[in-house]
């Protein structure tokens, strides 16, 4: 018995299951929110932005988080006895290359970042006094939140988790690998492709902002909090300078005043502070004197 030509023999089945193979292998055929190539595309932009703006709104939400106060700082701040192995380990390779003008420039640095120990153990206590004073009774409020990285922002997100309270870390993809640090709640570990959204998130939520000694990331969104409240884009909020004597040095803010770039009333957006709990009785001083929300258990 020989095939009509309308019954497929072996050789079209084969061909035809080929087909339908290579079909269902084809990008094209991916879902779109399955396709990550397709994700990834120049044209696909606002998208990825809409998505990084709504994914930590939601969970945030889910997981009952109602304000947060965010703390900012240097990266390589570090607590006291690893800050006194690092000047150890710069101080030996220097004993044996005396003339070496960068190992000379390690040791200063190492030193200096060994005279900043003691703001890891503030950040830390930072994070201790917030998160057990507004996390009672199952409410996450004040919830401290940082940039989800080493230093500074491991010390306030070691804090909260030192007296078993949620803390947010808002991460960033960069070129160079950066792990978050181990004292996040998991739950609320976000990673940010886009640094615009990232430093939304920072503010949507903020009931206070906490500035450390840091680098240039610490200035970035220090300044940009400085200017949304300035333009009157956000509510007034505490902007807190940990250490007089480093921002004084760093800044010079009377000249901004002396040059007419500034209002004189526009220094009063900052305050400093140089202990943990007179950082937080500067929140708490702020809320009792304006006209806004009561801090929670009774502030």
């Amino acid at each position: 018995m020989t095939d009509s030509p309308t019954t497929p023999n072996q050789n079209d089945e084969q061909a035809n299951a080929y087909r339908i193979a290579a079909i269902r292998k084809s990008t094209s055929y991916r879902q779109a929110h399955t396709d990550a190539d397709f994700m990834a595309r120049d044209e696909l932009r606002p998208v990825r932005l809409q998505l990084e703006l709504l994914k930590p709104e939601l969970i945030q939400d889910e997981q009952g988080v109602r304000s947060t106060v965010v703390a900012f700082g240097g990266t390589r701040i570090v607590e006291r006895p690893e800050a006194q192995k690092r000047l150890e380990a710069a101080q030996a390779a220097l004993a044996s290359d005396k003339d070496n003008t960068d190992k000379q420039r390690a040791v200063l640095i190492a030193e200096n970042v060994l005279k900043k120990a003691d703001y890891y153990d503030e950040a830390r206590e930072f994070g201790r006094i917030v998160s057990g004073t507004c996390q009672i009774d199952h409410n996450c409020d004040y919830v401290i939140c940082t940039g989800g990285g080493p230093g500074i922002m491991e010390a306030a997100n070691r804090g909260a988790f030192d007296v078993g309270a949620k803390s947010i870390g808002l991460n960033i993809t960069l070129p160079f690998e950066q792990e978050p640090n181990s004292y996040i709640t998991p739950e609320l570990c976000f990673e940010f492709k886009y640094f615009a959204v990232r430093k939304m998130h920072f503010l949507m939520r903020a009931k206070a902002m906490v500035a450390f000694p840091g680098g240039f990331g610490t200035m970035d969104e220090l300044f940009e909090t400085l200017t949304l409240i300035q333009t009157k884009r956000m509510e007034p909020i505490p902007v807190i300078l940990f250490g007089k004597d480093y921002w004084s040095r760093l800044v010079n803010w009377d000249l901004f005043v002396e040059e007419g770039t500034i209002s004189p009333h526009d220094l009063g957006l900052i305050s400093y502070a140089e202990t943990a709990q007179e950082c937080w009785q500067a929140i708490t001083d702020f809320y009792k004197d304006s006209s806004g929300e009561k801090l929670p258990r009774g502030q």
